[in-house]
């Protein structure tokens, strides 16, 4: 039996979709850990808190407003995978610089929030 595990899915910041491209990351991990090596052997690990995001390559198109996007803040985050998982990113806002790939028609915008998780 075959499954999907990837494919279309769908970014949207409050209810409000944006038409999605190919590049899309759901980084949803508070913290991050880095094994500490010894001269005589693994000693443990240390864990580092980090800024979890939700970033995609979306298409420009007349209605979308750069300037709105930028002020983006504390908005709720929904990446609605094709796998069925769903990742909701919460007091998120747009960050990085909105760069418009005018050849193209698209740009990557980044959302970070203080929490993501999945539901």
């Amino acid at each position: 039996m075959s499954k999907r595990i990837a494919g279309t899915c769908y970014f949207k910041a409050d209810g409000e979709s944006f038409n999605l491209r190919g590049s899309f990351t759901v980084s949803p991990d508070p913290y991050e850990r880095e094994g500490v090596a010894g001269l005589d052997g693994v000693h443990g690990y240390t864990e580092n808190q980090r800024v979890p995001y939700i970033e995609g390559e979306i298409s420009d198109h007349a209605d979308l407003s750069l300037k709105r996007i930028r002020e983006m803040t504390d908005v709720t985050i929904t990446a609605e995978l094709a796998n069925g998982k769903t990742y909701v990113l919460r007091n998120a806002w747009a960050a990085s610089a909105r760069d418009l790939n005018a050849g193209e028609g698209s740009m990557t915008l980044r959302f970070e929030g203080l929490e993501c998780e999945e539901i």
